[in-house]
Parts: structure tokens; C-alpha cells; sequence
């Protein structure tokens, strides 16, 4: 199954504040908000939504197609993205302006004040998805996560003119965009993925109810932190699937992301709804137990046995012969 990821390539600068963001803020005054946190470490670390959501396929045996915009000081991240298995062919290089950077603080309680420098993904609008469709043979699927908005757009776009199923993953974006822009984000979609607060919003700003919008999708998959995610499919019950025991909560960024990844790796191997959600939560599970969003070390036999304790042998029965984790 070829299966195409858009969305932003960055580098995670990620910080860690030593105490609560709550202490200092002050809601009567919000609006004349002037801060500065005294942080205790920076890691620099590869990410973007598209790039992690592509590496966590890859490390369990997939072979996704990158498609975003990159500076020239993407040499030595598409060379960590070969070596772990994903296609980054179809990534356009801008000759002017650098990757995409986000900048992140995360406090005691797991809160994140964050900023996003959007740099070469501004480019990313000018990609056209025919050429990779008739130059791999057809995309089975093209998932649209967070981008330049004007990208996202022309993608989901070429997407319905096209014919091809496309997953929306309009996560971060939504609060940029305005109710028409989502509703074409979202209408028609085989795959519709947000978070809890992210599903609210988009309901308040396309004015369509929870029922409209599970009309306009296939499937809607909703994910509610440490309470697991909740699937969605017309004319059928909702499926609800835990989050695994997690050994540490490190760090949370990417945490989405990999979830993201986990279940479309499922779709990749056609697996039911129930079990693409498992993979999802147990590898988001492996992303807030490491800091960085592409550092985790995934090993099959741990994998598999982690899922086992987490789901059971039915699950493992599944996807034992499926995954290639890059280690034993």
C-alpha cells in the first residue's frame, strides 16, 4: 500500500522549564503578558508532524512517501530519513529560505509554550501531487497533516479531483484557519484525525455537529491523551481503545504524531480499526518515554511483548507477522 505523507520537516528545539507556567500567569492581565522562563537544558532534535508521522511508519516496517518543503540544510536529515526507511524523494528543496524550526518550553505539569518558524514549508503549496501518483504507480492514501494552510488545501484539493483517499489531519492548523477553509479540509476525508479539544474546534468553526461531520468522513478517530482514542465509523459502534502503561512521561512532544503513525501503519496492512489503534497507542507510549519525537528505539521482540501485556495475544497474533521493527 503507497501511502504519501504531507506536512511540515522541522527541527525541534525543545526546552524544559523547572516549574509551572501556572505560577506566573496572571488572568487579569493576560492581555499586557510579558514572560521569560529561565530554562534548564535545550536538545535540538528532527521533527515536524509529516517527517515523524513518516519515520514512525518506517521503523515498523513501512516504506511511506515524504512530500514537504525543505531548505538546503536538509542534507543530514534526509540521510537519517533514508537510513530508517522512508521515501523522501518527493520532498521539494527550496533554494531560499531554511527547514521549518519549532521552538518549544515544556513546564512540570507537561504544559507547552511553543513557537513555529515555517521558513521552506511556505513552499510546500507549490508541490503537485499527480506526477509522485503516476510516477509510483498510484497512492493508496495521502495523509494531510499540519503544512503551509495553502498546501493543505491544494492537496486535499487534488486529492477529491484526483479520485485519491486522503486522510485530514488539520491538528495545530485549525486555529489559523478559518470554518470554510476546514470544512474543505474535512469533507469527503476517508480518515479524519484530531484530539479531543481539536474535534471541538473543529465542530465550533464549520458550524457542523459531531453526527454531520461523522457523515462527511469515513472514519473519525479521536484521541483523548492518557484516556487512549475513540474510533468512529457510520453505522457502527464506537471503538474504544486504552493507552498501554507507559514506563516514564519523559517528554509529550510527538506523541500525536507517532499515534498517527502506529495507526496508519495499520491501515498499510489493512488491519481493523481496533488494532490500528493499539499499534498507534503503543508507540506513542515508546515517543513520551524519550525526548525527541524520531529518538525512540524500537525492538521487535519488546514491541510485540509490550503489546501483548498491553492488548493481549490476539493483538500480537496479528501483528507479529506484519511488523519489522529495525531490531530483533
Amino acid at each position: 500500500m503507497r501511502i504519501a505523507v504531507t506536512g511540515s520537516i522541522a527541527t525541534d528545539h525543545l526546552m524544559r522549564f523547572p516549574g509551572r507556567f501556572a505560577d506566573s500567569l496572571v488572568v487579569e492581565q493576560l492581555d499586557k503578558i510579558s514572560l521569560s522562563f529561565l530554562v534548564q537544558d535545550l536538545e535540538v532534535r528532527r521533527g515536524g508532524v509529516a517527517a515523524n508521522i513518516a519515520f514512525g511508519m518506517a521503523c515498523l516496517g513501512l516504506r511511506p512517501l515524504l512530500v514537504g518543503a525543505v531548505g538546503v540544510d536538509f542534507v543530514d536529515y534526509r540521510s537519517w530519513l533514508e537510513r530508517h526507511g522512508v521515501d523522501t524523494s518527493p520532498v521539494l528543496v527550496s533554494d531560499l529560505q531554511h527547514t521549518a524550526r519549532f521552538i518549544c518550553t515544556t513546564d512540570l505539569d507537561h504544559a507547552q509554550i511553543a513557537s513555529f518558524y515555517a521558513g521552506a514549508m511556505t513552499e510546500a503549496r507549490e508541490i503537485e501531487l499527480g506526477p509522485l501518483h503516476d510516477r509510483v504507480g498510484g497512492l493508496d492514501l495521502v495523509v494531510v497533516s499540519p503544512n503551509d494552510p495553502e498546501a493543505m488545501l491544494r492537496h486535499t484539493e487534488e486529492c477529491r479531483s484526483r479520485g485519491i483517499p486522503f486522510a485530514a489531519d488539520p491538528s495545530q492548523q485549525l486555529a489559523w484557519m478559518d470554518g470554510a477553509q476546514i470544512r474543505l479540509l474535512v469533507d469527503g476525508a476517508t480518515y479524519l484525525f484530531t484530539n479531543e479539544y481539536e474535534a471541538a474546534l473543529t465542530e465550533q468553526k464549520t458550524g457542523w455537529t459531531a453526527p454531520e461531520i461523522l457523515e462527511r468522513v469515513g472514519t473519525r478517530v479521536t484521541t483523548h491523551g492518557a484516556k487512549g482514542a475513540v474510533i468512529e465509523r457510520k453505522g457502527e459502534d464506537p471503538v474504544q481503545v486504552a493507552c498501554p502503561q507507559e514506563e516514564a512521561k519523559v517528554e509529550p512532544t510527538g506523541v500525536g504524531d507517532a499515534f498517527r503513525a502506529g495507526y496508519l501503519a495499520g491501515i498499510g496492512w489493512e488491519l481493523e480499526p481496533q488494532r490500528c489503534a493499539e499499534i498507534g497507542s503503543m508507540l506513542a507510549t515508546h515517543v513520551i518515554e524519550t525526548v525527541g519525537t524520531q529518538e525512540y528505539d524500537l525492538g521487535q521482540a519488546r514491541f510485540l511483548a509490550r503489546l501483548g501485556e498491553a492488548y493481549g495475544p490476539a493483538s500480537v497474533a496479528e501483528v507479529a507477522p506484519l511488523l519489522r521493527c529495525p531490531r530483533p
